[in-house]
């Protein structure tokens, strides 16, 4: 049988001058259920046209559409202990990590670049909800903190794009500790005066909404994202009650006042830089600094 499908169909498709369809080459909408060409859907930035319906997105997708004209500097993510605990449940940890880094081409879940949106210069911090579930361990914790510390370094604000469904149980208490570590991290940056946004994505839920995702000047909701720390179904066994329809979507956190505006991924951009500039009194009609001036208490320490 492998003789005829490796050897005599491609012989045969060849000589009829056939072509192999691939199998992605359509795409099903999540809310609808109608497919989308390939090709249509990644021009748009993976948002169905027709239903708005936002398909989840890599790491380096969104930093390529975010970006102006695609270009950005990743910043090297500091390294880690692997597999400290030496972890294993139906398989070992590090063959975990392994095919998580072959799919994806991370090293960890978390991404830092910077570029400029609108030529305002920022350090964006993107969570890849590919790579085992956009968990928070200690390589993406420290990420995280590298992104921040660039930031104050260099005086740019920070745009934090979350994605995950929580602590990585596989390291245990060391996973649970980088939820105080972020929070510290937020602190400083916030101590030097300079703006955090944060684009809350589907889904961002257990100890990154408890922690850094929750932390930001304004809160931004991709439509449709699932937001909370408990899941829905989890909430309904412990208070046994139904929970209300849209409970955790972004729409709902917005009527209940826990995000400050749920905006297309298509405007992102646009709003981000609008806002930032609001943030740092940048004149709309001026080209906007690179870098920004230092606090006159940070530099009279420095």
């Amino acid at each position: 049988m492998n003789w005829i499908t490796n050897f005599v169909r491609p012989k045969i498709n060849s000589m009829l001058g056939r072509r192999e369809i691939p199998e992605n080459l359509w795409i099903k909408c999540p809310e609808t259920g109608e497919m989308v060409f390939h090709k249509d859907l990644e021009e748009n930035q993976w948002v169905v046209p027709s239903s708005g319906a936002h398909m989840k997105i890599s790491a380096k997708n969104r930093l390529k559409f975010f970006f102006d004209d695609g270009v950005y500097e990743i910043l090297e993510n500091p390294k880690v202990p692997v597999d400290p605990l030496k972890f294993r449940d139906e398989r070992r940890y590090t063959d975990r990590l392994r095919d998580a880094k072959a799919k994806t081409g991370l090293d960890d879940a978390v991404l830092n670049a910077v570029g400029r949106i609108e030529g305002l210069e920022v350090v964006a911090t993107v969570q890849d909800f590919a790579f085992i579930g956009g968990s928070l361990g200690m390589a993406a914790g420290e990420a995280i903190i590298k992104g921040f510390e660039v930031a104050v370094e260099r005086r740019l604000p920070l745009v934090l794009f979350a994605a995950s469904g929580g602590a990585r149980m596989q390291e245990g208490i060391l996973s649970l500790m980088q939820l105080p570590r972020t929070t510290v991290a937020v602190d400083r940056f916030k101590e030097a005066g300079l703006p955090y946004i944060v684009v809350l994505t589907n889904p961002t839920t257990g100890g990154v909404s408890a922690s850094y995702a929750m932390l930001g000047d304004i809160h931004i909701a991709e439509p449709g994202a699932v937001i909370g720390f408990a899941g829905a179904r989890v909430i309904e066994q412990t208070i046994r009650e139904k929970l209300p329809e849209g409970f955790q979507r972004s729409e709902y956190l917005l009527e209940h006042g826990m995000v400050d505006m749920v905006v297309s991924r298509l405007e992102l951009k646009s709003t981000i830089a609008r806002l930032l500039k609001i943030l740092l009194k940048v004149d709309p009609a001026a080209s906007a600094p690179s870098v920004l001036p230092a606090e006159p208490a940070l530099a009279a320490n420095a």
